[in-house]
C-alpha cells in the first residue's frame, strides 16, 4: 500500500517512528519534505502555501493517510486533508484512535 503521512510537524519523531514502522511492514510511505517546527529555514513558512498544494498531490498518490495525532491533536491543517482523503476515497489510518470532538 501508498500511505501519506499527514499531522503537525511539531511531531517529527512520531513522524519518522511510524515511517519507519510503515516501511518495515512492506509500505511504500510519502512524508513531508520539512518540518517546520523544528527548522527555522524561512522558506518553510514563505513556502507554506505551496507546500500545502503539493501534500494534497502525495495524498493524491496514495491508497491510505496515516494521521499522526499524538495526544488526540488535529490541527486545522491537518482536518482539511484528512477531509480530502475522505473525499478521495483513501483509507484514513490514525496513530491513536480519535475522540468524537476531534473528527
Amino acid at each position: 500500500m501508498i500511505i501519506t503521512m499527514c499531522g503537525s510537524t511539531r511531531f517529527k519523531d512520531e513522524f519518522l517512528s511510524a515511517q519507519k514502522e510503515l516501511t518495515l511492514e512492506g509500505h511504500i510511505v510519502i512524508s513531508v519534505g520539512c518540518f517546520g517546527h523544528s527548522d527555522p529555514d524561512p522558506r518553510i513558512t514563505a513556502g507554506k502555501e505551496m507546500l500545502d498544494a503539493m501534500h494534497l498531490k502525495k495524498i493524491d498518490m496514495a491508497d491510505a493517510i496515516y494521521v499522526v495525532n499524538v495526544g488526540g491533536y488535529i490541527g486545522s491543517s491537518t482536518k482539511r486533508e484528512i477531509e480530502y482523503a475522505e473525499k478521495h476515497g483513501k483509507l484514513i489510518i490514525f496513530h491513536e484512535e480519535p475522540k468524537p470532538q476531534e473528527m
